[in-house]
């Protein structure tokens, strides 16, 4: 696997290494031995497939709080996305700032999100189903989410959304978020 660190410390950009021959090719999307020589040390405790019949279909932004927070890495199986991050690591330099990357099916790219990151999605194409394996199984108590077009984070998505859910469209701002995560860390320490 060929491993791009981004602006985004602890983000890695993931292309496979393809070994290939008249049959195709043969590549692996996980080795435990090279994850960790990347510092990234993530026992996946669940998979989740996302299908999206229509494109123009956002999902997120979206996250956990502590200890629940989600390492995630996610690749595109059909179809594209245009694929963000948001670092809330209030101890970060990229502190509230944000990365995008397209994922399709045909370049078998993948994201590696860390934890105490907002994650969310635009599908580039109609018919467009992503798998994330995830660090931490699900806490509806600690689930999360930062509204999609926050002015103040300013994510430039490619095209407007034409499909946001109700509950999406509702998540707070970030300025507005982060005394809650402020206060959810504090509890956990």
């Amino acid at each position: 696997m060929i491993f791009t660190e981004t602006e985004l410390s602890g983000a890695f950009i993931i292309d496979v290494d393809r070994l290939s021959d008249e049959r195709g090719f043969f590549a692996r999307s996980w080795c435990e031995d090279e994850f960790a020589a990347h510092g990234i040390l993530m026992p996946p405790l669940q998979a989740n497939v996302s299908s999206n019949p229509r494109k123009g279909t956002l999902r997120g932004m979206h996250f956990q709080l502590p200890p629940h927070e989600e390492t995630k890495l996610v690749r595109c199986t059909q179809g594209a996305i245009y694929d963000v991050i948001v670092d809330l690591r209030e101890e970060s330099p990229t502190y509230g700032q944000w990365l995008g990357v397209e994922l399709t099916a045909s370049s078998f790219r993948m994201l590696f999100v860390p934890g105490r990151f907002a994650h969310g999605f635009l599908t580039l194409t109609d018919n467009t189903d992503v798998c994330y394996q995830v660090s931490a199984k699900y806490a509806p108590g600690a689930e999360r989410g930062l509204r999609w077009n926050d002015p103040a984070i300013n994510i430039q998505w490619p095209f407007e959304p034409t499909l946001v859910s109700e509950k999406d469209s509702k998540h707070p701002d970030f300025q507005l978020l982060v005394p809650e995560i402020q206060v959810e860390a504090r509890l956990v320490d």
